[in-house]
């Protein structure tokens, strides 16, 4: 079925005060990130995948991190983009946050 419906979709807890929700085809994976534990002190640790990914930022408040770039204040409504082998992180700003992740090609790692 190609639909996936938020509420009947298996919650993934990656960390404490995240639950993440997953949709994929053979080629792309779309994940929603539902953070409960902000405002953070200080940044997650920096990591990197060989996925391309982009973010939605569909609710909440963060500092974006990116090796080699300054470091960028987004919102609700905000974009960001990582290429392949990129170092970057977030800091949640607000209490909360929602993302929208997709991942090219599929996280293994997720499913």
């Amino acid at each position: 079925m190609p639909v996936q419906r938020y509420h009947e979709a298996q919650v993934q807890t990656p960390a404490p005060g995240v639950e993440r929700r997953i949709v994929h085809t053979d080629k792309l994976l779309t994940a929603v990130l539902d953070f409960s534990n902000g405002p953070q002190e200080e940044p997650d640790p920096m990591h990197s995948h060989p996925h391309e990914q982009t973010c939605y930022i569909a609710e909440g408040e963060l500092i974006f991190f990116m090796e080699d770039e300054e470091p960028q204040h987004l919102s609700a409504g905000d974009m960001f983009f990582v290429p392949s082998g990129k170092k970057h992180s977030i800091q949640l700003l607000s209490a909360a946050a929602r993302l929208i992740d997709s991942f090219s090609p599929v996280r293994e790692d997720f499913l």
